[in-house]
């Protein structure tokens, strides 16, 4: 890969000469050097230096997608030329968020590095997954854990279902009931999971008719399930990060029940790197042993198109 290419790139995502030389293994002179070499090239200034770090200019910023797919274009051709090669090696990057990050993909990697012992693995977790789609279309990604259907045309493999539950915290007076009324959610306090984005949470209220009565916005799953630990309000989260909370919480089920899809995007099967195959084939395996469906049954991990 074009070495002041990346190192653009990465001083971008970071906003650090410091920190991208260290992600990068160079030395913080080192950075700077190809950078200066790279705006030489160029002919213009890509980069604003501070005191407070770094960040792209007009040009830069301009520049910054045809510059990023010239990387993903590279990285794709090393990972094809090490397959013609019989290569098992590479990096497999994935895009997921916290639920799946935390407890489906350390199983999961741990399974395939058994069998494929020299792969590397490159995560980022997304709160929006707007963001997230955008950044695996780009190339940014491998592959991708979404909640399905996708807004863009990603080739999609289901893997389970998600459902969603109402918790508050255990000396709450609805907290032995099992469900939780229609009326509480458009009453009780809710405690918000900030988004910029309609989510399933969203739907949840459209749902039963009500507009929540948002007490707090918070922009981090697990703040919010302190705050309901302490009786200051509600939250509504998926089961699946609900597991080993270390909150005291109690997870109720509301009354017009509501789950998500879980799944695994790749822009295009055919063309995904024969690692990004296997893992996707190992995560469907995993997910079918592990989870179970809301009604009781497996996955089965079939496609979306």
């Amino acid at each position: 890969m074009n070495p002041k290419y990346e190192a653009f790139v990465k001083a971008v995502e970071t906003g650090s000469f410091k920190q991208s030389a260290a992600d990068l293994g160079y030395t913080q002179a080192g950075i700077s050097y190809l950078i200066n070499a790279l705006e030489k090239d160029m002919g213009t200034a890509l980069l604003i230096r501070s005191h407070a770090g770094v960040r792209p200019t007009p040009d830069g910023e301009a520049l910054l997608p045809w510059i990023q797919e010239v990387c993903n274009s590279e990285r794709a051709l090393q990972t094809r030329l090490d397959e013609v090669r019989h290569i098992e090696g590479g990096t497999i990057r994935i895009a997921s968020f916290t639920s799946v990050a935390v407890h489906w993909l350390p199983g999961i990697i741990s399974r395939f590095l058994d069998d494929h012992p020299q792969v590397e693995f490159e995560s980022v977790c997304y709160e929006e997954q707007e963001a997230q789609e955008l950044a695996c279309w780009r190339g940014d990604f491998d592959c991708a854990f979404v909640v399905t259907p996708t807004k863009l045309d990603f080739h999609t493999i289901s893997l389970a279902q998600d459902p969603l539950a109402i918790v508050v915290a255990t000396d709450h007076p609805l907290a032995q009931g099992g469900v939780f009324p229609a009326w509480a959610l458009g009453s009780e306090p809710y405690i918000k999971v900030r988004n910029d984005t309609h989510t399933e949470m969203d739907t949840l209220f459209e749902n039963h008719g009500v507009e929540p009565n948002v007490r707090f916005e918070v922009d981090n799953d697990y703040a919010v399930m302190g705050m309901v630990a302490q009786g200051l309000g509600f939250g509504v989260f998926s089961q699946l990060i609900l597991r080993d909370t270390p909150f005291d919480l109690v997870a109720l089920k509301p009354e017009i029940p509501l789950e998500r899809q879980l799944g695994i995007a790749v822009r295009s099967l055919d063309k995904a790197s024969i690692a990004t195959k296997a893992f996707i084939e190992c995560t469907r395996s995993w997910v079918a042993e592990n989870e179970k469906n809301s009604d009781g049954t497996v996955p089965s991990g079939s496609d979306i198109l």
